[in-house]
């Protein structure tokens, strides 16, 4: 967890390599859809532009579906899911009905004009609509709006740990190896 920006993909894509198990990313998911003009991603993209999320039905049934699938089983790294209230409940009753726990959360903390810098920077390198400046500050409002809340819940289980994602990603990865108590 973390703003967007902080570097969660990065991370989960490094994190998921290490430990052997799918880095699932609902932002991923989303392009992909976009990409290829699916109806779903039609309906994502419209969301993502104004820096909104996608709505939690559709964002629910994916993240269902890819828990499904058979590589899913000894485990997985979520990227992006959840990010509301309402989604924690829905994971929740997906790791239930599948024998699964989640063994940590995961926050990378980062300076907020730092995260802006990166998502501009990202934006010029790879050309996504969805990190113009005003979509990067509709997204920071709508992150401490509606998934904020969940550190806190995460924090009450126990299952919180937190991480500072501020600087080289081989530093930051040494640090969350450090925190989950990984093996490197």
């Amino acid at each position: 967890m973390g703003p967007p920006g902080a570097g969660k993909g990065t991370q989960a894509a490094v994190i998921s390599a290490m430990l052997g198990v799918p880095h699932i990313s609902t932002g991923d998911i989303f392009r992909a859809n976009v990409s290829q003009g699916t109806p779903l991603g039609v309906e994502a993209k419209r969301y993502m532009d104004a820096g909104e999320y996608v709505p939690d039905g559709v964002t629910n049934a994916m993240v269902r579906d890819r828990l499904s699938h058979d590589d899913c089983r000894p485990g997985f790294l979520l990227d992006g899911y959840p990010r509301t209230v309402e989604q924690v409940g829905e994971l929740n009753a997906m790791l239930s009905s599948a024998q699964h726990r989640l063994d940590a959360v995961l926050e990378l903390t980062v300076d907020m004009d730092e995260v802006v810098g990166r998502l501009v920077k990202r934006a010029s390198e790879q050309g996504r609509s969805d990190d113009t400046e005003d979509v990067i500050r509709r997204r920071l409002e709508v992150y401490f709006e509606q998934t904020a809340p969940l550190i806190d819940m995460y924090r009450s289980q126990d299952l919180l740990v937190q991480v500072d994602g501020l600087g080289i990603i081989e530093d930051v990865t040494g640090r969350i190896v450090a925190a989950l108590s990984l093996e490197a």
